[in-house]
């Protein structure tokens, strides 16, 4: 039977983080490079990325880095040299856009399609594959249906994200922040107009909405349907989030680390893409750490609220709604552990989103910081409280909250001239470590073992456990200093093995080119640069537009392409209402400082576009 690998995938702001995500249980780390990442607040130095690559491959884990944004002429040169140096660094793959990268002169670097070349069809990942890379990065909008589609008829590796922050337009086919503020998304300075409050009116002014967050989502969870995700195909788990803090990558990494060992245990089909044991010291929460609501985001179709109109930020868990207020201190009508240091946050009656700290508690007694009387902290009987900052749980996460160990074997045995300590780890490298000495019998035997056991099996702060020890050799006295040396040196040989015997995969060799049946490429293909046009070139497209960063479209043009609809958010579906109400009817437009947008809607295939007027 072949056993299948799956891999968590966890995101790295920097070397730390990614170390972070490695010792909660990581298969493989996302990381930017310095310059040309759709995060480009998160690039790192080489430098940098070839130690968090040293060590994680200790693990066997991987590194990925996200040079996902499209690519000017005069920036080809320096891309060309950059990724000759990440590989050398010890880069295992890299996340691209910009296809003009397949024209570059390349190291054996194995070409990962980034979730912004819009993959989201059997047609675009047969291409993606068909021009040689070895991994597709699927939508976030498809459906289990969707992806086993592409699953049945393409035979490269494929990812999907699982947790975290959610776009609302098309990854890669979004120019909403080029359009309004000439920060593209596509080149990693996305303004995240998705995140402002807008006023949805109507054709005649008649305001609908004001100043809501229409187009904010909640976070993605699919922690409930990893073994569905097995299933149809993915192989890889991606967890979002290259701009959130460290608490986040430790907490939300182990907790789909337990999720997915879930998943694998008792099958005899599926392993672990890395090698180690990872041990908690706290308990995982995805609430407990940034968190906007959770969907499952279209996964099993469209259902529930996927939006979160009253704020962008973090409500963290629901802890309860409040049951009396004095001037100082309200009360929860159930029980709750809210403890000094707790960040608390609710929506106040005009929907506006306040929030404290807890200063003390008093058994059931909560007192705010800061409000000497919370009659005017917007505070009321029956507002439901979140707890957006949990102290307790925080503090744990900065300290030692984890650690990850490679399983040993230790064998003892006894030759003609002393003694062999021989050592064989999880992944079968071994090490032996001769003693050659005199051989005193022990006077005590069975504390002579017990020191041997003792003393040989101690791993200290080694990253390595002691899963079996034997002993084939009767009790000699050996000093103890001497026991110590030799299991240095045993596991001093066995980590130097392990990172000499990391072995990258170098990339497949490039299909032979195939036509595409396109002929003409509008500013949606991204096409930014010259070895881009001569990609397509090659496979027989005739016409091909410049990128909107290139050459601006002007009115009409369509910045933003959703499956989310306002209409469905407000109750007002087409496909669910067989009579709508005068005031929805078209045209709808949404509104704000930054400008006035049309929205149009297909609902043939569920999916509404902002374009500009």
């Amino acid at each position: 039977m072949t056993i299948r690998p799956l891999e968590l995938l966890a995101p790295a702001k920097n070397r730390e983080f990614g170390i972070a995500a490695v010792n909660h249980g990581a298969d493989a780390v996302y990381i930017g490079a310095a310059g040309f990442s759709a995060r480009a607040a998160a690039g790192n130095e080489v430098g940098e990325i070839e130690k968090l690559a040293a060590y994680a491959h200790f693990y066997r884990a991987k590194i990925y880095i996200a040079l996902n944004t499209i690519l000017f002429d005069h920036e080809l040169d320096d891309v060309q040299k950059l990724i000759r140096q990440l590989w050398d660094a010890g880069a295992d793959a890299l996340i691209i856009q910009d296809l003009g990268i397949l024209e570059l002169d390349l190291p054996p670097i194995p070409l990962f399609a980034s979730t912004q070349l819009d993959n989201r069809s059997v047609s675009r990942v047969r291409f993606l594959e068909s021009a040689g890379f070895e991994r597709v990065i699927l939508a976030r909008e498809m459906s289990l249906k969707a992806i086993e589609d592409i699953r049945q008829n393409t035979t490269v590796d494929l990812e999907a994200f699982v947790h975290g922050a959610l776009c609302a337009g098309y990854s890669g086919c979004c120019y909403f922040s080029a359009a309004i503020g000439k920060r593209s998304a596509n080149r990693g300075e996305c303004g995240q107009p998705c995140r402002l409050p807008w006023t949805l009116s109507n054709g005649s002014g008649h305001v609908l909405e004001k100043d809501r967050f229409l187009l904010s989502l909640k976070d993605m969870n699919r922690s409930d349907y990893l073994h569905d995700l097995v299933l149809t195909g993915i192989t890889s788990f991606k967890i979002e989030g290259r701009l959130k803090d460290i608490a986040y990558v430790k907490n939300i990494t182990a907790y789909y680390r337990k999720k997915l060992d879930a998943v694998m245990t008792g099958s005899s089909g599926y392993r672990a893409a890395s090698s180690g044991t990872t041990k908690l010291f706290f308990k995982p929460d995805p609430l407990k750490t940034f968190n906007r609501g959770e969907t499952d985001y279209f996964l099993l179709g469209r259902k529930g609220d996927i939006h979160s109109p009253d704020t962008p930020k973090s409500m963290g868990e629901q802890i309860g709604c409040v049951d009396h207020m004095d001037l100082r201190y309200f009360t929860l009508k159930a029980g709750h552990d809210l403890y000094n240091g707790d960040g608390l946050c609710f929506m106040d009656r005009s929907g506006k989103l306040r929030g404290f700290l807890v200063n003390r508690t008093d058994q059931d007694k909560i007192f705010p910081a800061g409000y000497p009387d919370l009659k005017k902290s917007g505070l009321f009987p029956g507002a439901v409280m979140y707890r957006n900052h949990d102290h307790h749980f925080q503090k744990k996460l900065s300290t030692n909250s984890s650690e990850r160990k490679i399983a040993l074997d230790l064998t003892f045995f006894e030759t003609q001239k002393g003694f062999i300590l021989q050592g064989v780890d999880e992944d079968g490298n071994t090490a032996k470590t001769v003693i050659e000495m005199e051989k005193i019998e022990a006077k005590d035997e069975g504390g002579a073992l017990t020191t041997l056991k003792k003393q040989l099996g101690r791993m200290g702060d080694s990253r390595f456990y002691l899963r079996r020890f034997s002993a084939s050799s009767k009790p000699y006295f050996i000093l103890t200093k001497e026991l110590n040396r030799i299991r240095r040196e045993c596991l001093e040989t066995l980590t130097q093995k392990r990172q000499a015997d990391y072995s990258r995969k170098s990339a497949k060799p490039r299909p032979d080119i195939e036509q595409v049946p396109e002929k003409y490429l509008d500013f949606t293909a991204n096409v930014s640069n010259q070895k881009a046009v001569e990609f397509y070139q090659k496979r027989g497209v005739k016409i091909i537009d410049p990128a909107f960063e290139l050459n601006r479209p002007g009115l009409g043009t369509v910045v933003m392409t959703l499956r989310h609809c306002v209409l469905k958010a407000q109750g007002q579906c087409r496909r669910d209402v067989k009579t709508r109400l005068e005031m929805w009817q078209d045209p709808l437009f949404l509104e704000n400082k930054t400008g006035r947008f049309l929205l149009l809607f297909d609902c043939s295939i569920c999916e509404m576009r902002i374009r500009i007027v």
